[in-house]
């Protein structure tokens, strides 16, 4: 885990941006010791979003199987899967 004062973020910038693309990881920033703010590279973002919509949209495929609902085809799933991890 990379933390570092907020002060390092004000003068240093160009410093935490590089250690956030290099370790593809959360710089995590402190004010008087304390968490405030984390800070991550876009590419690493965007990742963790596409993650989370993911997560989402499957606990929802889930929620409708276990009630009964009709889902989709083996072949279906597999073209989604496909087409979100060809659109990294």
């Amino acid at each position: 885990m990379n933390v570092y004062p907020f002060t390092t973020l004000q003068q240093n910038y160009n410093e935490i941006a590089d250690i956030c693309r290099q370790t593809q990881s959360p710089v995590y920033l402190t004010v008087d010791g304390m968490n405030d703010t984390v800070v991550m590279d876009i590419k690493s973002f965007t990742r963790c979003e596409k993650m989370l919509q993911l997560r989402e949209n499957l606990l929802a495929v889930e929620e409708d199987r276990a009630i009964g609902r009709k889902g989709c085809s083996i072949d279906e799933l597999g073209s989604f899967l496909d087409d979100i991890l060809n659109d990294r």
